[in-house]
């Protein structure tokens, strides 16, 4: 699966956009399909690095690679994959 489409690229904001907003939308959600991570994008420099909401052993907010979401196998060495059925959702509500 692809993760990241020109249809994302569009929609992403690029990196530091959201600074100043209190409560960015997440645009994209990537997930392990066999394990308990998730990630959710609000920003991305549209080559590697995203911004956004990081939930694995806890909740934060920070940067992650794309390049990394690519190579991350979960316990039973499945990829990580993107939601194709996500709505942009606010950060509070997740």
């Amino acid at each position: 699966m692809k993760l990241i489409t020109q249809e994302l690229l569009n929609k992403l904001p690029k990196l530091y956009t959201n600074e100043d907003t209190d409560d960015p939308k997440a645009i994209a959600k990537f997930f392990t399909p066999d394990g308990n991570w998730t990630w959710y994008a609000t920003e991305f420099d549209g080559e590697d690095t995203f911004y956004g909401l990081v939930d694995g052993h806890e909740k934060e907010q920070g940067y992650f690679s794309l390049r990394e979401l690519e190579s991350i196998r979960g316990p039973f060495g499945l990829p990580v994959e993107r939601d194709l059925y996500w709505k942009e959702t606010k950060l509070s509500e997740i």
